[in-house]
């Protein structure tokens, strides 16, 4: 049972300046830092601390001798202030929408592979619709984007949902997996090998994507349940311009989606070297927040992106 203190200073009391101290505590780990970027002295940030605490009846941060560190429950009040700004911020743009014609700002998160193709054709096919419409794109993985759309920084994730915990949180529209082949540069020495085992693959330098991620996971348990080591002449990176420059003119391979390189095969830059890795990554799809009402801008954005994923995935339910 919630306390009727706690709602009543929520409901009557809660102010922006409370939200915005929140976000900047838990971004600066500090009273005085952290009062000087939401423009607080630091007597007042400790005043409005103590009063959020003392209205919820927990310990938000603990005190320490340099700095403060969230609790349990300052980390659920941090995301939420984080996310409740980001609505505000949202609701502002929407009417300025409305307004003035479509318009605005709308932020998509996307892993890899359908950067170079799904969400950028559909960016494309906003810019056509409605050439106003600002669209941020950003790049990294479905750990860290899943986390920013939850705290409202991402209006929707082209992803993967790793944490089964957040299912009654977010939504998730299924689009297809990643089937990756083995890729090196034109004129590799294995290239022309018919008879290309996995014991070879481990000694060869590889492009690999950083420790903890599921296809870097799977490539180790693939060399581990054959009884081999790993590769250990390795370079670690997820940038697409930066995998492709090192498979270039060297002796590098590297485990990829022919979807994300489809230019430098069809040039003759890279090639597949003929060996079936078997390596099929989970299902990625759109990923929004429930309960959630997007902007006119993101609902546009969102629209494109199953346009364009129903043309190019035809097999997706």
């Amino acid at each position: 049972m919630s306390d009727p203190r706690a709602d009543r200073f929520v409901r009557s009391h809660l102010k922006t300046r409370h939200l915005v101290l929140l976000v900047e505590l838990g971004r600066h780990g500090s009273i005085l830092h952290a009062a000087q970027a939401a423009n607080l002295t630091q007597p007042a940030a400790s005043k409005l601390l103590a009063e959020l605490e003392h209205a919820l009846n927990v310990q938000l941060f603990e005190r320490l001798p340099r700095g403060v560190v969230p609790t349990w429950y300052g980390e659920v009040m941090i995301r939420r202030a984080g996310a409740a700004l980001a609505e505000m911020d949202s609701a502002h743009q929407e009417v300025m929408e409305l307004l003035s014609g479509l318009s605005g700002r709308v932020s998509v998160g996307t892993v890899l592979t359908p950067s170079a193709g799904l969400v950028t054709d559909a960016v494309k096919l906003v810019k056509q619709r409605h050439p106003r419409l600002q669209v941020s794109v950003t790049v990294d993985t479905s750990k860290l984007m899943t986390e920013r759309l939850r705290a409202g920084e991402l209006d929707m994730v082209v992803g993967r949902i790793l944490d089964s915990t957040l299912a009654n949180e977010l939504h998730f529209e299924p689009l297809t997996d990643e089937p990756h082949s083995l890729v090196a540069g034109a004129g590799h020495p294995l290239a022309g090998r018919t008879d290309l085992a996995l014991a070879d693959l481990a000694a060869t330098p590889w492009v690999l994507p950083p420790a903890g991620s599921i296809l870097r996971d799977r490539l180790t348990s693939l060399f581990l349940s054959a009884g081999l080591e790993p590769p250990v002449e390795t370079v670690e990176t997820l940038a697409l311009p930066v995998l492709t420059s090192l498979l270039i003119g060297s002796h590098m391979v590297a485990a990829t989606p022919e979807e994300l390189v489809r230019p430098y095969l069809d040039t003759g830059l890279l090639v597949v070297l003929p060996f079936e890795l078997g390596l099929r990554m989970d299902m990625y799809g759109i990923i929004t927040r429930q309960r959630h009402r997007l902007s006119p801008g993101a609902e546009t954005m969102l629209a494109a992106l199953r346009d364009v994923a129903a043309s190019r995935y035809p097999q997706r339910r």
